[in-house]
């Protein structure tokens, strides 16, 4: 089950890439899209959220009263999480990895996402858990962090070498990095906490969605966003908009984040995260297929190095 639920999910992150570097042809604005995946996810988080709260808050009537002290659940019924969790899973998995990314496609080529997100995640996720989790790794799964580096290298090195060039390509992929370790941060945590998958995904959308989704739709509509950037809500067909809330919300946002947290609690932060790292080599190629970009030997290497990585990474042991 874990290892079909990690393909699952490496799929759909692929599928994520491949539609951030298509994204130029939409109407949308990046910041639009993160409105339409919180709006997509938020019709079914919101009744989902509801029907789990209910059956806790029934299950704790049943308790005696010296036990029903605690509430396993808040922001008004809508997380199945305790405050604590849903706040501190809502800021890293859901408000601040979102507008980081996308945002980040505004300044720098998608090909840079596909390299710096998952790519350098291995490693911001290393760092978290000897830090949160207190471990230790074996020379054999360092040596499979590095395997994953050098072939994310291989995969987007040139095209991050034009970051070096001039203009603002630079705060583009600084922002990847930011999304990358605000996502280490919460699968640290996730793992940490020891939550059920589908209440964490539950918990840090709604979050995310009742701090995003009103914000941003009031600028949007007066046109007063800032730093000069701009909302096309209003102008983009109804069917990309649709297909952004089935595509970015149900599909990455729900699917997606249920199976990297199914990960989390199978594989545990580091080695899911590893697993993830083939998404860069298995999105260049996927965009050679469908998008019509050129197959260099580049691809094939990446690929081949970040899966001997990962191969090295999971079969090796943890010490704490």
């Amino acid at each position: 089950m874990g290892i079909a639920v990690a393909a699952l999910t490496i799929f759909i992150w692929t599928a994520f890439v491949v539609i951030g570097r298509a994204s130029a042809k939409f109407t949308l604005t990046p910041l639009d899209m993160v409105f339409c995946r919180m709006m997509g996810a938020a019709l079914v988080v919101v009744p989902w959220g509801i029907f789990l709260v209910n059956r806790m808050r029934k299950e704790r009537q049943a308790m005696p009263l010296q036990a029903n002290t605690d509430k396993p659940y808040s922001l008004f019924g809508l997380s199945p999480l305790p405050l604590r969790q849903t706040l501190i899973l809502g800021v890293f998995g859901g408000l601040l990895f979102s507008p980081f990314a996308y945002t980040a496609f505004t300044f720098a080529p998608a090909a840079h996402g596909a390299v710096l997100m998952p790519g350098t995640l291995p490693l911001s996720t290393a760092l978290f858990a000897m830090l949160i989790l207190n471990e230790r790794f074996s020379k054999q799964r360092a040596l499979g962090l590095a395997l994953i580096a050098c072939g994310g290298l291989l995969v987007g090195g040139v095209s991050l070498l034009k970051a070096f060039v001039g203009g603002n390509v630079w705060i583009g992929d600084v922002l990847f990095v930011c999304a990358s370790s605000t996502w280490a941060m919460y699968s640290v945590l996730a793992r940490k906490y020891k939550v059920d998958p589908v209440q964490a995904t539950i918990a840090f959308t709604v979050f995310a969605v009742l701090c995003y989704v009103p914000l941003y739709g009031v600028l949007a509509y007066l046109q007063a966003l800032p730093f000069g950037l701009v909302s096309h809500l209003a102008d983009a067909p109804r069917s990309e908009i649709a297909m952004q809330m089935l595509m970015q919300g149900i599909g990455s946002g729900i699917v997606g984040n249920i199976g990297f947290t199914m990960m989390l609690k199978t594989f545990g932060p580091v080695k899911t995260t590893m697993m993830t790292a083939l998404v860069p080599s298995l999105s260049a190629l996927s965009a050679v297929f469908f998008l019509g970009e050129p197959l260099y030997w580049n691809l094939i290497a990446g690929l081949v190095l970040a899966l001997s990585g990962v191969v090295l990474g999971i079969t090796s042991s943890v010490k704490k």
